[in-house]
């Protein structure tokens, strides 16, 4: 937060900066997956934990566009395989998650979003992180019925630059399809439609699920399941407390 800038704030939004930044000094690092079906909300919870923790937010698309973007090893062989129209096998996901987890913005940990989709890819990252002394924490999962899912897919809405996203009915934009932080355009993903969203289901079904019970044999307490059918403010609530959050205000 700029101090040029200050006045654009109220006193509670600097109280809520303030408070962000001594739970970053106090922070611990942190490993957390966040899991869920299409729609069920990641992408709307994942910047509240990342802000909560101050843990870098790693979603699978972007740290695969990011590595392609800068050009590294893995980024180019990434960019080969994509232009070619195949899928980034697991392998190479695998180096270029972990790649990101070492950096300098992951320090104090990191919220896994869309990684890992398969019981290979958490035996990996299981594995790569006791190489690291480090460990999974929370794997925080989102519970939406089907039935709901449609009508939060249909009216999603994302700011592409930083992949915060918005719904036309559930949490809309200030300004119509614009961004509320930065002003930009908002876009709607071409396959945010009823007819995709069906065989994603089913991939998430069977590819995903058994990543859920594959945590859940490795601690009785990592899964924490979160009835996320509700307004986003109880839903955060209850990510908080079933992460055993406990603030301490300022105010």
């Amino acid at each position: 937060m700029a101090a040029a800038s200050l006045a654009d704030y109220s006193l509670e939004e600097l109280l809520d900066e303030a408070q962000r930044r001594i739970n970053c000094a106090r922070a611990t690092y942190r490993g957390i997956i966040l899991m869920g079906p299409p729609g069920a909300g990641k992408g709307t919870q994942a910047p509240n934990l990342k802000d909560e923790f101050c843990a870098c937010h790693l979603s699978t698309g972007d740290v695969l566009r990011k590595a392609v973007s800068q050009g590294t090893e893995l980024g180019l062989k990434a960019k080969e395989i994509m232009n070619r129209g195949e899928l980034v096998p697991d392998n190479l996901v695998n180096e270029i998650v972990a790649e990101s987890i070492k950096s300098e913005e992951c320090k104090n940990g990191f919220i896994l979003d869309g990684y890992p989709r398969t019981v290979s890819q958490a035996k990996f990252l299981d594995n790569f992180l006791k190489s690291e002394n480090k460990e999974i924490n929370d794997v925080i999962t989102l519970d939406v019925p089907d039935s709901i899912l449609t009508e939060r897919i249909t009216g999603r809405l994302i700011h592409k630059a930083s992949g915060r996203s918005y719904h036309k009915k559930f949490n809309p934009p200030k300004n119509d399809m614009i961004d509320d932080i930065t002003g930009e355009p908002l876009i709607q993903r071409k396959d945010d439609t009823a007819e995709v969203l069906v065989p994603r289901l089913k991939q998430f079904r069977e590819q995903t699920k058994p990543v859920i019970e594959y945590y859940k044999t490795q601690s009785k307490n990592l899964v924490k399941l979160i009835d996320a059918n509700d307004k986003l403010s109880t839903v955060w609530e209850r990510i908080k407390a079933a992460c055993g959050v406990n603030e301490e205000k300022l105010y």
